[in-house]
């Protein structure tokens, strides 16, 4: 019997008034500015110092702790600056639970839309509907953060 992969996708979309390099670069090297790991958008909550995305494949996306612990979200899977990363999502998890994020970069009128796809939510198997739901409103935080950003 074969596994049929589901068909759910998260998706979001925003617009930044800046140019597309600039939309990468505050998204990947800036995200440690802006975004909202206090409370509720990492794992260790408000004992969380920075988060930070290595800009290669292969590379990690971690918060770092005040005490220096290190919890790893996801790994970069497709590298290509400034249209597009994806990387694997298990903020808190095994990677067996990884999904997958992918943020393309893509000029429109004098700034540039960035779209947000998240999938592989069949790896959290009973789990998938309660973390779609969440998400859904969860990356429209975290995507207002990051506009907030890019823009100023």
């Amino acid at each position: 019997m074969s596994q049929q992969k589901s068909e759910t996708a998260v998706r979001k979309s925003v617009k930044v008034e800046r140019p597309v390099e600039h939309a990468f670069r505050v998204y990947t090297e800036g995200i440690g500015g802006w975004w909202p790991y206090a409370k509720i958008h990492s794992v260790a909550e408000e004992n969380v110092e920075t988060v930070i995305l290595e800009g290669h494949e292969g590379g990690r996306l971690f918060e770092r702790t005040k005490t220096g612990e290190e919890h790893t979200w996801g790994t970069i899977l497709v590298w290509d600056p400034p249209q597009r990363i994806l990387h694997s999502w298990h903020p808190g998890r095994g990677e067996e639970t990884a999904q997958q994020v992918e943020v393309t970069f893509t000029p429109e009128d004098e700034g540039t839309r960035v779209d947000l796809v998240h999938t592989g939510w069949e790896a959290l198997g009973d789990g998938a509907a309660d973390a779609v739901a969440s998400y859904q409103s969860g990356w429209e935080t975290v995507l207002r953060r990051y506009v907030e950003a890019a823009n100023a």
